[in-house]
């Protein structure tokens, strides 16, 4: 798919993120090739993440992908990890409650927070969320990488 904008205001090269977000620049190959995924000020309590839901991003019934809301609430929960360790972070343990479904043309958000930080392991929880209702619940255990980030 390209890049580039079109006359469709939604598709990628054109979508304009809600009030309060950028454009997320600094991910790795994987989330930049899912996205494009927006983030929040990062001076607030919580790390917030947005995606607007496009066609590549649903299953054969519309509906944004188990898969796409997995990766998004995933690379949100590490996004909460690195802002509390500024240290790099892997996933040990994920849990995902599916509770609502998004379709193509919403805003997703998602927020998370870190509810625990040892030395090697960091405990998160968080949600995403699209027309006022939770889309999915999550909580998952990470691995602090030794080497502190720069």
């Amino acid at each position: 798919m390209s890049l580039t904008p079109t006359a469709d205001p939604h598709a990628e090269g054109n979508i304009q993120p809600p009030p309060g977000f950028i454009l997320s620049s600094t991910r790795g190959p994987y989330s930049t090739h899912n996205g494009p995924y927006f983030h929040r000020d990062p001076q607030r309590e919580a790390t917030e993440h947005a995606f607007f839901a496009l066609p590549r991003h649903a299953n054969g019934l519309g509906l944004v992908h188990g898969g796409m809301l997995t990766s998004f609430i995933d690379g949100l929960l590490a996004a909460a990890v690195w802002r509390a360790s500024r240290r790099s972070s892997v996933t040990i343990h994920l849990s995902v409650d599916f509770l609502h479904m998004a379709r193509v043309g919403e805003w997703v958000f998602g927020e998370s927070r870190v509810t625990r930080l040892t030395r090697e392991v960091a405990f998160v929880e968080g949600r995403a969320y699209a027309g006022g209702g939770d889309l999915v619940r999550a909580s998952g255990v990470f691995k602090l990488m030794r080497k502190a980030a720069d």
